[in-house]
């Protein structure tokens, strides 16, 4: 098959055609270099530059303050689940955890193993469908932190603005929609997100930290564990994915080039009302999350049945529209239309539903 197909993958997913095309051009041998990228130093100059753009390119498209470390480790956002409350978390103390969805649930695992976790909203007994009201939030002002989730790829539930916590600092696992819409990182003290989706490459995940947070990590960390490692070494104390930064920092560009990240959300939001437009115009198709908490990332919906599911999955991917099955423990159908997923393939998408229903319904 030469041809590209429609990829709903939830990650690793899409990624922008022309970044794909730039990458071919320069794997063999990068221009005045003579090497593939994954075959220079990390030490090199080549290589410096590439990580510096990747890391301008992301404090341009977030606008980050000076006294924000911009990182790029390893371990996905599931070694993140432990390194933040190992370093963040202090012996006595507690934190705040917003549960709206399976990776947040996945990090209160983790948290639970370092010290006392308060789960200040929990959404599990209704399906994980909505995001809190601010008045359902029981936040706890001596926390060490409060930690959500701002998109829950699995269950499609987005939060569209930030819960506010006071003074005490607010952690998120942004994996899934960072770079999706303008942030206002001042209210944040730390971010994380595995690239796979929105920023790059499977195996990079970047860590945007507040540098006053630094204080806080106890002295008796392993080295690897310890967040003040990769601040004081630029993220290089050892080797990098170099391969997923250079994507990196081609996908910045690229999201520049396309008026950054205010003209990334007024795309993304086009796509997302296409698909929930199509949901909603039938009785045919169920979306799981409430409408006030969809995500314009992550598209959730329902059939009948499970065995009109099955039919849609196996139909949809023999026309090229791939990636549309639902994760296997909530079952259902999943649109993941990130940034780089093309207008054209929500509206095939949007085609084959009415004609799937037409035959079906």
């Amino acid at each position: 098959m030469t041809e590209r197909i429609y990829n709903f993958s939830a990650g690793p997913a899409v990624l922008p055609l022309s970044v794909l095309e730039a990458a071919q051009g320069e794997l063999v041998s990068l221009p005045n270099v003579g090497m593939s990228v994954m075959e220079i130093s990390h030490r090199s100059k080549t290589f410096d530059g590439m990580i510096g753009g990747a890391e301008s390119g992301l404090r341009e498209l977030l606008n980050l303050p000076d006294n924000y470390h911009v990182l790029f480790l390893q371990g996905g956002a599931s070694l993140q689940f432990s390194m933040v409350p190992m370093n963040f978390l202090p012996e006595g103390g507690s934190a705040d955890y917003i549960l709206t969805g399976s990776w947040g649930k996945k990090a209160i695992k983790e948290a639970k193993r370092e010290g006392n976790v308060n789960i200040s909203f929990s959404s599990q007994e209704e399906g994980f469908k909505r995001t809190p009201r601010s008045e359902e939030l029981k936040l706890d002002g001596k926390a060490a932190y409060v930690h959500f989730t701002t998109n829950e790829t699995i269950e499609g539930v987005e939060f569209h603005i930030e819960p506010e916590v006071g003074d005490v600092p607010l952690f998120a696992d942004m994996s899934s929609d960072i770079l999706a819409r303008p942030v206002p990182v001042e209210k944040y003290a730390l971010i994380y997100a595995g690239a796979q989706k929105n920023i790059g490459p499977s195996g990079v995940t970047v860590v945007i930290l507040r540098d006053d947070l630094l204080r806080r990590i106890p002295d008796n960390l392993h080295t690897m564990l310890d967040f003040r490692t990769h601040t004081e070494a630029k993220s290089l104390y050892n080797t990098p994915n170099t391969w997923g930064i250079y994507i990196i920092n081609l996908v910045c560009k690229w999201l520049k080039d396309k008026g950054g990240l205010g003209g990334m959300q007024r795309e993304n939001e086009a796509k997302a009302k296409l698909l929930y437009d199509a949901i909603d115009a039938t009785d045919f198709y169920r979306g799981h999350a409430e409408k006030d908490s969809r995500s314009l990332m992550t598209v959730t919906f329902r059939l009948p049945s499970e065995d009109l599911e099955k039919q849609f999955v196996k139909e949809s991917t023999a026309a090229g529209l791939d990636g549309l099955k639902g994760h296997r423990s909530v079952g259902g159908l999943r649109a993941s239309i990130y940034n780089a997923f093309p207008k054209e393939g929500v509206e095939a998408l949007v085609d084959f539903m009415k004609e799937f229903e037409r035959k079906n319904g």
